[in-house]
C-alpha cells in the first residue's frame, strides 16, 4: 500500500526534461518582463502572472517529487537536496517579479489588481509584503544561500530521526512504534516505552539541541534583514492574520487550561489512579482497545463522508483507488503524517504510518480532510490554492469530527466514554498542547543567543505545567520531549494554526449540528473550494462569524465544555 507517484513523472528522466523546460521558460520569462512591467497594459500584465504561475507549477511539481521520494526513504537525501539547488537556481530568473511589482507606483498596482481576475487577493498579499521585501540582489543572495542554512538543519533532523532506532524488550523499533506504545492500556508498557523514547532520545540531544539553535539563529537573521517587529510576524503575514488576533486564540486558551487539569484529574479516577503521570495521558479507558486496521479504517471513514457529502466521499475515494497514499511505517519512511497538495493538474499526496490504533482512524480522517480540501481547491489555480495554515487546518479537524460522530452511534456506554475520552484527548492535543507549543517557541526565540539543553528543558517544562497544573505529573525524563517535535525545526510558529483551526471547526461543527445554517454544506464546499484565494476572515464571514471578535474563540471553548459535560 504505497503511493503512485506516476501522476507526478513516470520517471527521473521526465523529471529531469521538466527541469529543462522550466529553466527555458524561467530564462525568457526574466528577459521579456524584467524592468518591464510598468510598461504593460493589463491585459499583459495578467498574461505575465499566468506564465509566471505556469513555470511556478511546474517547479512545484518536480520539487513534490524530489520530496515524496525523500519522505519514503531517507536514503535519498541528496536527490533531495541536488532539486532544491535546482529549484533555488530557476527560481532566481522569477525573484524580480514579485520585487518589481512591489515598486510600482499606486495607480498602476491598483489598474493591475483591479483586472487581473483570479489574482486579486493574492496581489493584495503582496502589497502588504513590500516593507519586508529586500533589494533584487539581496534577495539573489538569500535565495542561493537558503539551502545551506535552515532547511539544511532541517533536513539533517528528518535525516537523523528517520534512522533514529529505540530499544523496547530487546528489539529496535521506529519513533512511530514506541510513541505508540504509549497508548497501551498496560500502565507498565506505557511507563517502560516512556522510558526507552526518553533513552534513546538523550544521546542525541547535543545534536538536536544544536539544530535547534541554528534554526532560532537562522530565523533571527531572517526577521533582522527583513525588519519583522517579532519572531512570529513572519508567520501573522503567511496566514493572513493579525497579531492581535493570534494573541486572542492564545488568551482564550490559556484562560481555558482549568478544562484540561478538571479532565486529566477525572481520568486519574476513571483509571483508578492516584495520580497520572506523563506516560499516562494517552492511557485509553477501556481495558482492551479495537484494532482499526486500515482496511476498517477506510470503511468508516467512507461512510461517515458520505453521510456528510457524497462529493466529499467521492475523493476520498479517488484517493484510496488511485494510488494517492503511502499507508504503513517501514524503515527510511518519515515519521508522522502528512497530505502533500503537489499541483492542480495532479492530485495529493497522503503519508500515514498506520499502527492499528483509533487513533490512526482519526488520524486517516485528517489527512483526507486535508486532501479534499486540496483536491477542491485545484480550479483556483496554483497561485489561488496556496492555503493559510490558519484556515488549512479546518477540513481536516472538519473530518475528524464526522468520524467522531458517525461512530459513537455504534458503540455501547464503555466503548463511548472511551471514544469520548479519546476525541477530547485529541482537541486537546490539537488546541491545547498546540498553544503549548507556541508559548514554548516564543520563549526560545525570545532567549538572547544559543540555549543550553538545561534552558530548553526549563523552558519546556514550564510551560506543560502551566497547562496540566497539579493534575499530570511530569517525570524527569519528559523535558527532553521538545526535541523531537519536527514543527520547532521545519516551521516556526506554525503549531497555533492547528490551535486556530480547532476553535474554528468546533465552531463550524456547532453550527451544523444546530440545524441553524440550511445551507451549510453547500457554504462549506465553497469555503474549501476557495482555497488561499480569498482572505480568512472574508471566508469564515460567510457563515456569520468574525474572526477579529474575541468571543468568537470562546464559541470553540463552548464545544468543548459540551463534549465534557456528555462524557458525565
Amino acid at each position: 500500500m504505497n503511493w503512485d507517484l506516476i501522476a507526478l513523472y513516470k520517471n527521473e528522466d521526465e523529471l529531469d526534461l521538466d527541469l529543462e523546460y522550466a529553466k527555458i521558460k524561467a530564462c525568457k520569462f526574466e528577459k521579456m518582463y524584467k524592468n518591464r512591467l510598468e510598461y504593460l497594459n493589463s491585459s499583459e500584465f495578467l498574461e505575465a502572472i499566468r506564465e509566471y504561475e505556469s513555470i511556478s507549477q511546474t517547479l512545484g511539481k518536480i520539487m513534490t517529487y524530489a520530496f515524496l521520494k525523500f519522505a519514503t526513504n531517507s536514503d535519498n537525501g541528496s536527490f533531495y537536496a541536488k532539486y532544491q539547488e535546482e529549484h533555488a537556481n530557476v527560481s532566481e530568473f522569477l525573484l524580480f517579479f514579485e520585487l518589481e511589482f512591489n515598486h510600482l507606483n499606486r495607480v498602476k498596482q491598483s489598474e493591475f489588481i483591479e483586472n487581473s481576475d483570479g489574482y486579486t487577493f493574492y496581489l493584495q498579499s503582496l502589497k502588504k509584503e513590500k516593507p519586508y521585501q529586500l533589494s533584487s540582489k539581496e534577495e539573489r543572495i538569500l535565495l542561493k544561500k537558503s539551502t545551506t542554512g535552515g532547511s539544511a538543519f532541517s533536513r539533517l533532523f528528518d535525516e537523523h530521526f528517520s534512522r533514529l532506532k529505540f530499544t523496547y524488550n530487546g528489539k529496535k523499533i521506529s519513533e512511530e512504534e514506541i510513541l505508540a506504545l504509549l497508548h497501551d492500556s498496560s500502565r507498565g508498557v506505557r511507563k517502560k516505552a516512556s522510558m526507552a523514547f526518553s533513552r534513546g532520545l538523550k544521546p542525541h540531544q547535543p545534536l538536536l539541541g544544536y539544530i535547534y539553535n541554528m534554526i532560532k539563529t537562522d530565523h533571527k537573521s531572517d526577521c533582522e534583514l527583513r525588519k519583522y517587529s517579532s519572531p512570529e510576524q513572519s508567520r501573522h503575514i503567511n496566514n493572513k492574520i493579525t497579531q492581535a488576533s493570534v494573541d486572542a486564540l492564545i488568551d482564550t486558551a490559556e484562560n481555558s487550561f482549568y478544562l484540561v487539569q478538571d479532565y486529566y484529574t477525572k481520568k486519574a479516577k476513571l483509571l483508578g489512579l492516584e495520580k497520572l503521570y506523563d506516560y499516562d495521558r494517552y492511557a485509553p479507558i477501556e481495558a482492551k482497545e479495537e484494532v482499526y486496521d486500515y482496511e476498517k479504517s477506510k470503511t468508516i471513514v467512507l461512510k461517515a463522508f458520505e453521510k456528510f457529502s457524497p462529493k466529499f466521499a467521492s475523493i476520498a475515494k479517488k484517493a484510496f483507488n488511485e494510488g494517492w497514499i503511502d499507508v504503513m511505517p517501514y524503515d527510511g519512511k518519515r515519521g508522522g503524517a502528512f497530505s502533500h497538495p503537489a499541483t492542480p493538474d495532479t492530485h495529493p499526496y497522503i503519508l500515514l504510518n498506520h499502527t492499528n490504533k483509533r487513533r490512526d482512524l482519526f488520524t486517516l480522517a485528517h489527512e483526507l480532510g486535508h486532501a479534499i480540501h486540496q483536491y477542491l481547491s485545484r480550479d483556483v489555480g496554483y497561485i489561488g490554492s496556496d492555503t493559510p495554515l490558519t484556515t488549512s487546518e479546518t477540513a481536516s479537524v472538519f473530518a475528524e469530527m464526522l468520524v467522531f460522530d458517525y461512530i459513537k452511534d455504534e458503540l455501547n456506554e464503555d466503548e463511548k466514554i472511551s471514544l469520548y475520552a479519546g476525541k477530547i484527548e485529541d482537541i486537546f492535543a490539537t488546541l491545547y498542547r498546540q498553544i503549548n507549543f507556541t508559548t514554548f517557541e516564543r520563549r526560545v526565540h525570545a532567549h538572547k543567543g544559543e540555549l543550553s539543553l538545561a534552558t530548553f528543558n526549563k523552558y519546556w517544562l514550564e510551560e506543560n505545567k502551566k497547562m496540566f497544573g497539579n493534575s499530570v505529573k511530569l517525570s524527569k525524563n519528559y523535558e527532553m520531549w521538545w526535541s523531537y517535535i519536527p514543527h520547532f525545526i521545519h516551521s516556526s510558529f506554525y503549531c497555533y494554526s492547528y490551535s486556530y483551526g480547532q476553535l474554528l471547526v468546533l465552531a463550524l461543527y456547532g453550527l451544523y449540528k444546530s440545524g441553524e445554517c440550511e445551507d451549510f454544506i453547500e457554504i462549506y464546499t465553497s469555503f474549501l473550494s476557495a482555497g488561499g484565494s480569498k482572505s480568512p476572515k472574508e471566508l469564515i464571514e460567510k457563515f456569520g462569524f468574525n474572526i477579529d471578535d474575541k468571543e468568537f474563540w470562546n464559541i470553540g471553548v463552548d464545544e468543548i465544555k459540551i463534549l465534557l459535560k456528555e462524557l458525565e
